[in-house]
């Protein structure tokens, strides 16, 4: 029986998160392919948006940080466990994603881009101003989720490292199953047609309005569900999580890796979390050479990372 490329794509990337861990020299990378996961996680909402349905949103860092604030202020204003207050803040991100969606989504082009990214930056500015709730620019504890503590109750021994690493790499996976689903079905289809031409998509029967709006809140759901996830792994969140500078990231690895491919977003997500951090040793240039080599890839390689890569492997073969 031959393997469909959603279930071989599902195959490595689960591959890849259960044998890297082989390869790590000491606990310290587990948080970085923690980090990969979480940033994986927020591009393949945006590859819904943005590969899908060819729409982009410049503020997505916004909903991340309503799920983290979630994280960190229900437990102790509502008395809700941590995992609880991740879904809160999803329900939320999805909620607050649809009202505004229905304005902003009737504008094009770098409209639409202006429009996403005010509301980041106000988001962002509520978190940064109220201070007695948020606890302003200096951010704000976030209560440890409980889950850890029943594991060992059951014999199952994970570092704290080792448990996000498990738990971020899970809800990945978990996500790009659910994208790879989404891409396949006639609802998938008809968001592509969407990115091709809306008024091809119109022509057709396609509810352009209504699958926009629904492009939206499935990002803004992913995108809050890494914000909780990264508030939790970190235990202290601040306003920066919600920042302009966050949403341009999440879009840069988007477009590196592949806008319209979710192993190529994760690989873009995976790529821009690790040059960083090799590039440390080059100490002053470190910026210098990951901008150039950014510049080079899409110069050269104008699909994204793995589209472009797999483009040339297929045209050797």
């Amino acid at each position: 029986m031959r393997l469909s490329q959603k279930h071989l794509t599902l195959i490595v990337l689960a591959l890849l998160v259960v044998l890297a861990p082989a390869f790590f020299p000491s606990n310290f990378y587990y948080r970085i392919g923690a980090l990969i996961f979480v940033n994986g996680l927020a591009v393949t909402g945006l590859v819904v948006l943005i590969g899908f349905a060819g729409q982009i949103s410049l503020g997505h860092a916004g909903f991340a940080g309503i799920g983290a604030y979630a994280c960190a202020l229900a437990p102790g204003y509502l008395g809700l466990h941590p995992g609880l207050a991740m879904l809160l803040g999803a329900l939320l991100s999805g909620g607050v994603a649809w009202l505004i969606g229905r304005p902003i989504l009737r504008l094009k082009g770098y409209y639409l881009a202006v429009a996403t990214l005010g509301f980041g930056i106000l988001v962002s500015m509520v978190l940064a101003n109220e201070a007695k709730i948020t606890g302003g620019p200096d951010g704000r504890e976030v209560a440890e989720l409980g889950l850890r503590g029943a594991l060992a109750s059951i014999g199952v021994g994970l570092s704290n490292a080792q448990f996000w690493y498990a738990t971020t790499g899970l809800s990945m996976l978990a996500g790009a199953w659910i994208a790879l689903n989404l891409h396949d079905s006639p609802s998938g289809r008809a968001l592509r047609a969407l990115h091709d031409s809306e008024v091809a998509a119109r022509t057709v029967g396609v509810d352009v309005a209504r699958l926009k709006l629904s492009a939206f809140v499935i990002s803004a759901v992913y995108a809050s569900l890494s914000g909780s996830l990264l508030a939790l792994m970190n235990r202290f969140i601040t306003p920066d999580v919600a920042g302009f500078l966050h949403s341009v990231e999440l879009v840069t690895m988007t477009v590196f890796g592949g806008v319209g491919s979710v192993p190529g977003a994760i690989l873009g997500a995976a790529t821009l979390t690790l040059l960083p951090q090799a590039l440390t040793v080059l100490q002053q240039y470190e910026n210098l050479i990951l901008g150039l080599i950014m510049m080079l890839v899409m110069i050269f390689m104008r699909e994204g990372l793995l589209p472009s890569i797999m483009r040339r492997l297929k045209g050797r073969g």
